[in-house]
């Protein structure tokens, strides 16, 4: 299927692994102009030399830390030299709270900052060019929403859902549309972390996954092209589940 995404600038955070990395694969593929966000910028370079090579276009990097204040503004500045258009953005960067750690409020601070505050600011910094795209893309990643345990990671996805419904409805009038992707237990180095040795991978996939595997970076990077291209032009105001039917309730 040709998603029409040629010469379309997409911005992209959280770039330099997993999800994140995926998405900005999957983007260029369609041949879009991509913009790489995150704060490992080796990372990030590498990964530009690798789209350049494949593609033919040189992504623009930026090394941002997004709980920066100055970060939406940095970027926004950067994409307008660079294309003079902004036609979608990705909010793929976000992290949990280990687990069992106790949350204090500096932890609440820094999650809310990572997994809301930070996708919000960049979106409000980048609106204006979006509407005058006139066909702006909005994806924001906000996690599993089946809290389980009290968590501040899961309290701040939670937000960000509620407020990206809320604004889809203010932004649909100049085109733009804004959905959020809540990926189960992906492959990635999150993921990996949390299920560090086989033994305890299988176990929850046997009891949690009725798909039987994780599911793949390229799975949830599909979904987002489609949800940025103009196939998905009625689609807006929507949390999206990708999870191969996880359950955690047995």
């Amino acid at each position: 299927m040709d998603l029409q995404l040629n010469d379309r600038v997409a911005v992209v955070t959280g770039a330099s692994a997993g999800i994140g990395r995926a998405t900005a694969l999957a983007l260029s593929a369609e041949g879009a102009h991509v913009v790489l966000i995150a704060r490992r910028g080796d990372a990030l370079r590498n990964l530009a030399s690798e789209i350049e090579r494949r593609d033919g276009r040189l992504p623009l990097v930026v090394d941002a830390d997004l709980v920066e204040r100055d970060s939406p503004a940095r970027i926004a500045d950067a994409v307008q030299r660079a294309h003079g258009r902004l036609d979608i953005v990705v909010n793929a960067a976000g992290a949990a709270e280990q687990p069992g750690q106790s949350l204090t409020e500096e932890v609440w601070q820094r999650q809310f900052d990572l997994n809301f505050h930070a996708k919000r600011r960049l979106v409000e910094e980048c609106l204006p060019m979006l509407a005058a795209s006139g066909r702006g893309r909005v994806v924001n990643f906000v996690g599993l929403l089946e809290p389980t345990v009290v968590s501040a990671a899961q309290a701040a996805v939670a937000a960000c859902a509620l407020w990206s419904k809320a604004l889809s409805r203010v932004a649909a009038a100049d085109g733009v549309t804004m959905n959020c992707i809540a990926p189960g237990r992906v492959d990635s180095e999150q993921v990996r972390r949390a299920l560090p040795d086989d033994e305890a991978k299988t176990e929850f996939i046997r009891r949690r996954i009725p798909t039987g595997r994780l599911g793949a970076p390229q799975e949830v990077a599909d979904l987002v092209a489609f949800l940025a291209s103009d196939r998905a032009a009625y689609v807006t105001g929507q949390t999206i589940c990708i999870d191969g039917g996880m359950r955690w309730s047995m």
